[in-house]
């Protein structure tokens, strides 16, 4: 069993008064892709924002390897070794690739930056072929690449990447979930909310099920694609009172 990489506890977080996020606990191991899923407003999303400091943990705490993180600002958690890709296009649309990727180092120095550029191109080599073109005349599937090799330029040991699928082809998405496949048999600790369930799951180890920003159901992913509930916890009837009770 791989050791915990990032840990919940009883965590209460969300927007000003509104909490999305009651009293959550749950563990992802090292290494592993955990994917998290539950209806819309279930609290997916608000996880990795609440993880990566843009929201206040009101209660509970959060731990990286065992250290505690819960009020570490978002500069505080890069340095640690986290990097997110949040939903939709978060790209500099009017400078190149290249200098997307520069901004993407901005914390680690040019030096390093410009050190660490060969190697995210070396996994992108559309991004090498259009490094000097203008991020808003990219694809999209070449717009996401360019997100996760942003990200990738830090060499994090997590990351959060949010419906990472979101307007690509089945083709690119295809792509997408490889690398991510091949990151995390290099040691790479992947959290994920992704909409395309029954495709990610295929390609995750472990899976959340969540609803009212609690843990509803925690198994292999592998189990979970075969489950009858499955489609009943993505459009949110949520699980038998039963079996909800026996898998948090």
């Amino acid at each position: 069993m791989s050791e915990t990489a990032i840990e919940f506890q009883g965590v209460v977080a969300g927007y000003k008064d509104f909490m999305i996020l009651n009293e959550l606990s749950f563990q992802a191991r090292s290494g592993a892709i955990t994917l998290l899923l539950g209806p819309n407003g279930a609290g997916k999303s608000t996880v990795l924002k609440t993880l990566f400091g843009l929201l206040k943990v009101r209660q509970g705490k959060i731990l990286l390897h065992g250290e505690d993180i819960t009020h570490s600002s978002a500069r505080e958690l890069l340095a640690r070794g986290i990097a997110f890709v949040p939903q939709g296009r978060n790209l500099f649309g009017q400078l190149t690739v290249y200098q997307n990727l520069e901004l993407g180092g901005i914390t680690l120095g040019m030096k390093t930056t410009h050190e660490r550029i060969p190697e995210v191109l070396d996994r992108f080599p559309r991004l090498k072929e259009r490094l000097h073109s203008q991020a808003s005349t990219l694809s999209g599937g070449e717009q996401k690449q360019l997100e996760i090799g942003r990200a990738l330029l830090l060499r994090p040991s997590v990351l959060l990447i949010d419906e990472p699928s979101i307007g690509l082809s089945p083709q690119i998405v295809a792509g997408v979930f490889e690398l991510l496949r091949q990151l995390t048999a290099q040691g790479l600790t992947v959290l994920m909310v992704e909409q395309n369930v029954n495709s990610a799951l295929k390609i995750s180890d472990d899976a959340l099920a969540l609803a009212s920003g609690t843990c509803v159901l925690h198994k292999p992913a592998a189990e979970l694609l075969l489950d009858p509930n499955i489609e009943r916890l993505f459009l949110g009837a949520g699980l038998p009172a039963e079996e909800s009770s026996a898998a948090v």
